[in-house]
């Protein structure tokens, strides 16, 4: 087990430490018995992170033949997430690999850290299922959203 990236005091994790941001709004529908927010819908919320992130206005294309895939998830609860409401999604680049980038974020309800997550995402080839390499201009937009 690879140790939490992020630090034990969650007052030391800000939504400023992540250099991309989206947004997302808290339904309803996301609420369970307990009257907070499923713990299925933070990993959707992580997911919009990612998703944004990978096809941003300034991200280059994606190949043709190519989709990422997520190869791994771990997300830590941190805090109780409250409908109604928005949140916010930081998402950073923390490592960039051959094929595959490691993604840290984390869920702000307000000034509440809510969550945080690390996501490995992997560059597959559609027709072999395999992995393939990350092209250069892709490599340099992720190096360049990792830690200051």
């Amino acid at each position: 087990h690879r140790a939490d990236p992020f630090p034990d005091d969650p007052a030391q994790i800000t939504l400023a430490d992540f250099p991309f941001r989206s947004r997302d709004k808290i339904r309803y529908g996301d609420t369970d018995r307990q009257g907070h927010v499923n713990n299925a819908v933070f990993s959707t919320l992580l997911e919009t992170g990612r998703v944004e992130l990978i096809f941003a206005p300034d991200a280059p294309p994606q190949e043709p033949g190519s989709a990422f895939v997520i190869a791994r998830l771990v997300l830590d609860f941190r805090a109780e997430l409250r409908w109604p409401g928005e949140v916010e999604i930081g998402t950073r680049v923390a490592r960039v690999g051959r094929s595959s980038v490691t993604l840290e974020q984390a869920v702000f309800q307000g000034a509440t850290l809510a969550a945080t997550g690390e996501s490995v995402l992997v560059l597959m080839d559609e027709a072999t299922r395999r992995s393939r390499a990350l092209p250069e201009g892709l490599r340099d937009y992720l190096l360049a959203l990792g830690p200051a």
